[in-house]
């Protein structure tokens, strides 16, 4: 952190609840939740695939369960 701040970086992350700094969310939560829907999946938390090919595909069904999950639950 202090070899940051020598550089001239500065954390700059918005409080929960507060707007997003860049405009292309309305807060930080959706975010953050769907990130620790994703984590739910060990084989995403934990990268072992070398080939990004294979981790993109994990992802993808990661978040294809996510979608199911969500649009059945609605249904019921």
């Amino acid at each position: 952190m202090a070899a940051l701040r020598q550089r001239g970086v500065e954390k700059i992350i918005a409080p929960r609840g507060s707007p997003h700094g860049s405009g292309l969310g309305a807060t930080r939560r959706p975010i953050e939740r769907t990130l620790s829907w994703l984590h739910q999946f060990r084989r995403l938390r934990v990268r072992y695939d070398r080939r990004a090919d294979i981790h993109e595909a994990f992802l993808t069904l990661g978040c294809a369960l996510i979608c199911w999950r969500t649009y059945v639950s609605r249904l019921c």
